[in-house]
């Protein structure tokens, strides 16, 4: 007999909510091979002013099918940025979790599997899991509050962020499996001088992915129409956020510096962020009139859109703690579309070797090269590193990671069996 899953995250989004559904694929392969599972959710949807139970709703928990997945709603408050109505959303779901219990118990859980966008809600789900004796997977998204250290500037000896180490570490030392979306995760717990406390053995990696036979189908049946996408003109493309973090800015520079040597290359920005406008601005100043800024879509106009490109852009600022790796959603969605890659941050466990280009430096000019050298590439050899991108993406189709999903699970419920004995 299969078992019922609880997937407890924050920012689960449905596809047609945007980037954010690794857990809707899970569930969605899990469910085809018998499983039972719900995914908890918060109702403000992350990035956008939708909020799925309106404040004079009087329900707490919504359950809405999507594609047959079941996801279940907390109320939440709306939010814009990463000011103090987030740090309230974000406490507040945490809080909320301990409410599941008496409305869905009738489920009876064999796996709760909860993820760190944030560690709050994944310390609740884990005192949920606790309580009623039931093994929980932690996924690790984030290695937070690292990435406050090395993008906001606090020190490690602050004390809200020793406090958040500490939660951290307890987080990963009473779970009963770890799963880092970054290949790195067992060499973090190393480097924290964790290991004596957590065991490597129940460490895991499973990247992000794709569902390869759906955007086939999206490529095909969802089109955009663009004139821009039809035209012979050598196209580059960024899909993705355009925040602090993400450095497009580097890119727009890096086209402004190949549209100085007159050479015909056109960059695609997919996205919006709170970078944009000021980019926007920079574009119309400076007369960059190769950088072409798209706005948000959805998620499923993405497959026909990569397929009409001839490179894509993943981008963002270098920081330390890309040694552990990434596992970015849009990077298998470029090298599914059989896109090369050139990244300006150096990333550890890179899968990028025969498929695209990692830089040193972010710096523009080095970019503008790093791009221009797929223009004047070989066809022969271009198509060489196009087919190496999509035999790249196969390893991580859901169908496979789902595999590894099911080991963890496995390995999570024999595990806390194992610990109950000791």
């Amino acid at each position: 007999m299969n078992k019922t899953v609880w997937i407890i995250n924050h920012y689960a989004l449905t596809p047609e909510q945007g980037g954010l559904n690794r857990h809707f694929y899970f569930a969605k392969e899990l469910q085809r091979r018998g499983y039972k599972v719900r995914i908890f959710s918060s109702s403000a949807i992350h990035n956008t002013s939708i909020n799925m139970i309106e404040k004079d709703e009087k329900c707490f928990f919504k359950d809405v099918e999507y594609e047959g997945v079941t996801y279940t709603y907390l109320k939440s408050n709306l939010y814009k940025g990463n000011g103090i109505m987030r740090i309230k959303n974000m406490l507040g779901f945490a809080y909320s979790i301990k409410k599941i219990w008496k409305s869905y118990a009738w489920e009876s859980p064999d796996v709760i599997y909860t993820s760190t966008p944030d560690i709050f809600s994944a310390w609740k789900a884990q005192r949920l899991a606790e309580r009623h004796n039931i093994p929980c997977v932690v996924e690790v998204r984030d290695l937070w509050p690292l990435s406050i250290v090395e993008y906001k500037g606090f020190s490690n000896s602050n004390p809200a962020i020793m406090v958040l180490y500490s939660l951290e570490k307890k987080i990963y030392s009473r779970a009963d499996a770890l799963v880092f979306t970054m290949a790195g995760g067992g060499k973090y717990i190393e480097d924290k001088g964790w290991d004596k406390k957590i065991s490597l053995d129940k460490v895991f990696h499973i990247n992000n992915g794709i569902d390869i036979k759906a955007q086939a189908e999206q490529a095909k049946t969802i089109i955009t129409d663009d004139p821009q996408l039809e035209d012979d003109t050598f196209k580059v493309v960024y899909a993705g956020s355009i925040r602090y973090v993400n450095n497009v800015e580097k890119l727009v520079k890096a086209a402004e510096a190949i549209g100085r040597r007159g050479i015909g290359v056109s960059v695609l920005i997919y996205g919006d962020g709170n970078y944009r406008r000021e980019l926007e601005e920079y574009c119309r100043s400076n007369n960059v009139d190769n950088v072409f800024f798209k706005g948000q879509i959805p998620k499923e106009n993405i497959p026909y859109i990569l397929d009409r490109c001839d490179l894509a852009i993943i981008s963002a600022r270098q920081a330390g703690i890309w040694k552990y790796g990434g596992s970015l959603n849009k990077l298998f969605d470029y090298l599914n579309a059989g896109l090369p890659v050139v990244s300006n941050f150096k990333m550890g466990y890179s899968i990028l070797e025969d498929c695209g280009t990692e830089l040193e430096t972010d710096d523009p000019e080095v970019m503008a090269g790093a791009i221009l050298s797929y223009v004047t590439m070989d066809k022969e050899q271009y198509q060489t590193v196009c087919e190496n991108a999509k035999k790249t993406s196969a390893e991580y189709d859901f169908s496979k990671l789902t595999d590894k999903l099911e080991t963890v699970i496995h390995y999570a419920c024999d595990n806390k069996v194992k610990r109950k004995e000791e």
